[in-house]
């Protein structure tokens, strides 16, 4: 009796053998991506922020030493502190403005369907190109934007915006403000769309006006899609590179370096890529604890 059974559960264990090696077979092209473009690279990152390699070439192993010297690199910190107050400045406006877009063109009428393809196409122009347009448009003696502002008698003179620390980080915060916030407001309107409709208008048979309707419905309901377009805006912000670079290239005095512009001029500027490796390695380790405590809020936000 017990070999007859064992013969018939034989079949079951190979079918569910067969299976498992083809759910790996699917998986295995993922996998191997991963470990040639992710896995593989950040080993040897982690190798290298322990030797004082040179872009040169050479290098010996120093172990932690470039931890230790991060430690004490004043401008690192420095230029982390400006990037998280980039941070903290920039993902509210994105997602306020984002929010506010989506709520006013949530219908998909014509006009509110024009309007959202016109919020969102700087979106796809190269964050390169929108930070050399707006580098322009923000000159104060050919720039557009300075002229409507004189124009409008919103200021009496046009505003050097690349001399002070100050002026130059709001002149970067309106450039990528103008090129994201299509994005988050795409994803918003997904969001708010996706809600019941049923919901809604049993909420208007009570009573419920708009701002009601709003703060009690709709924000509670999308309240997930927030929270992951505040994650992807916030990493985005912390790894800002390019559009510094191309508008305020550090300057006044590499008081606008960010942290991943002090890395770039470690590694590629003054050819110390084993101190740039160790200042990525930092970097890559406090997103993940930024992230990590996100999801984690996002997650206990949810819990019944």
């Amino acid at each position: 009796m017990s070999g007859r059974l064992a013969m018939e559960g034989r079949p079951d264990m190979q079918a569910r053998s067969a299976r498992q090696l083809q759910g790996w077979l699917f998986v295995a092209p993922a996998l191997l991506f991963v470990a040639a473009f992710v896995l593989i690279p950040l080993g040897q990152l982690v190798y290298t922020s322990l030797t004082d390699r040179s872009l040169l070439g050479g290098g010996r192993f120093v172990g932690a030493e470039n931890y230790l010297r991060i430690w004490r690199d004043a401008s690192f910190w420095r230029a982390l502190g400006f990037t998280a107050k980039y941070t903290v400045v920039l993902t509210p406006i994105l997602m306020g403005l984002g929010y506010a877009l989506a709520l006013l063109t949530i219908d998909n009428a014509p006009l509110k369907k024009l309007t959202r393809t016109i919020v969102f196409l700087p979106v796809i122009i190269g964050l390169s190109s929108s930070s050399l347009l707006w580098f322009w448009l923000l000159d104060e003696q050919v720039g557009l934007f300075d002229k409507l502002l004189v124009d409008l008698h919103i200021l009496k003179e046009p505003p050097v915006w690349f001399v002070t620390a100050d002026l130059a980080f709001w002149a970067v915060v309106i450039s990528i403000s103008w090129k994201v916030v299509g994005f988050g407001m795409v994803l918003f309107v997904s969001g708010i769309q996706s809600i019941n409709p049923d919901i809604l208008e049993a909420a208007i048979m009570d009573g419920a006006g708009y701002w009601s309707r709003v703060r009690r419905i709709i924000a509670p309901l999308t309240r997930r899609i927030v929270l992951l377009t505040t994650l992807v805006s916030a990493i985005g912000s912390m790894l800002a590179f390019d559009q510094f670079y191309i508008m305020t290239s550090g300057a006044p005095r590499g008081q606008t370096f960010t942290a991943v512009y002090w890395i770039y001029q470690n590694s590629f500027v003054s050819f110390k890529l084993g101190y740039g490796s160790a200042l990525s390695v930092v970097l890559t380790l406090i997103i993940l604890v930024f992230s990590a405590l996100q999801i984690g809020l996002t997650a206990r936000s949810e819990r019944p």
